[in-house]
């Protein structure tokens, strides 16, 4: 029988300024593996060098390769694959090798995403965000099960955001067919999937050892606000300098990106979860829910987590990809 997790604070001792080696606590992950999409850039990058340098095996599949290799260059016990999200092929294909390769998988952080781009759609016609950042993620998931439940004892932890404030996924339509498309809406309904993904997921996968989480990784400053314009950047206090620097205004609004990747890396491999999932976190501990209409930043609103809603997304996942995901 499966009892969902409070979705209230432990408390973890832990906070916004918490680093992601910090969060770690000295865990040795030898003999771990991880997958990281999206490992090889910003807060992704920074979980991939604790993981990895804490023992864990970390498979970083790219996009673009050459950038990745780049990055990577250093970290032990990384491995390099290709992978793209909005290419449901490609998908397939990187996990049918991972799997074939007969290893188990303790670690799936689907961190990968792009955020706020003019309208674009993948091969299938859906809203890019949605299908990158969502429908991709699924997908993989799905596929890379079997390594999952192989490891007898695994965690999927989801990087969300808190634009899961601004609204949850339009059910009728989600990939704007039918409504004017609005980047910030359509990247806030991603996130909120995302979120709700965890909650379906881990009500399938407590059985089979599989936790999911989701987090909010907090505002930080990453190549993810590339197609946000100078308007869009102004607006959340994001300022440009004659040498074309980006700098951050002064106060806690923002984190550093070694604080940015913490609460990943403690959903990921804090024993304080044990026997958890389910939830979204935020500063390193499990978030406080709150009403659709409270004022502020910090929290989770109920369309992000509602077990009805999961399930509605979870059939119109496996519908829009055609993977019949079934732990």
């Amino acid at each position: 029988m499966y009892t969902p997790t409070p979705q209230a604070p432990l408390p973890s001792g832990f906070g916004p300024k918490t680093t992601a080696e910090e969060a770690l606590a000295g865990r040795d992950l030898t003999g771990k593996v991880a997958i990281v999409t999206g490992g090889y850039s910003g807060i992704g990058l920074e979980t991939t060098r604790v993981l990895a340098n804490a023992g864990a095996t970390v498979i970083v599949p790219a996009r673009t390769p050459d950038k990745a290799r780049e990055a990577l260059g250093g970290i032990p016990r990384v491995e390099q694959e290709s992978l793209d999200l909005a290419d449901p092929a490609s998908i397939d294909a990187f996990a049918a090798r991972f799997v074939a390769s007969g290893r188990p998988l303790h670690l799936l952080i689907n961190n990968a995403g792009i955020m706020a781009n003019p309208l674009t759609r993948d091969a299938r016609g859906y809203e890019s965000q949605f299908a990158t950042n969502h429908l991709g993620h699924f997908q993989l998931t799905a596929r890379l099960w079997p390594a999952l439940t192989a490891a007898h004892g695994a965690r999927v932890v989801s990087v969300s955001s808190r634009a899961t404030h601004r609204g949850g996924v339009d059910f009728e339509d989600p990939n704007f067919e039918h409504r004017p498309y609005d980047k910030f809406v359509a990247y806030a309904q991603s996130k909120s999937a995302n979120v709700l993904f965890a909650v379906a997921l881990d009500r399938r996968g407590a059985a089979h050892g599989v936790r999911a989480f989701a987090l909010h990784p907090g505002g930080i400053l990453t190549d993810l606000i590339r197609f946000m314009s100078e308007e869009d950047l102004q607006r959340v206090g994001v300022t440009k300098g004659a040498d074309g620097q980006l700098s951050l205004p002064a106060g806690d609004a923002y984190k550093t990106i070694e604080q940015g990747a913490a609460t990943t890396v403690w959903c990921a491999v804090s024993p304080q979860l044990e026997g958890m999932g389910g939830v979204y976190c935020e500063d390193v501990d499990i978030a406080v829910p709150i009403a659709a209409d409270t004022e502020g930043v910090v929290g989770v609103r109920p369309w992000a987590i509602d077990p009805e809603l999961a399930e509605r997304l979870w059939a119109l996942s496996e519908r829009l990809t055609g993977v019949e995901f079934k732990p």
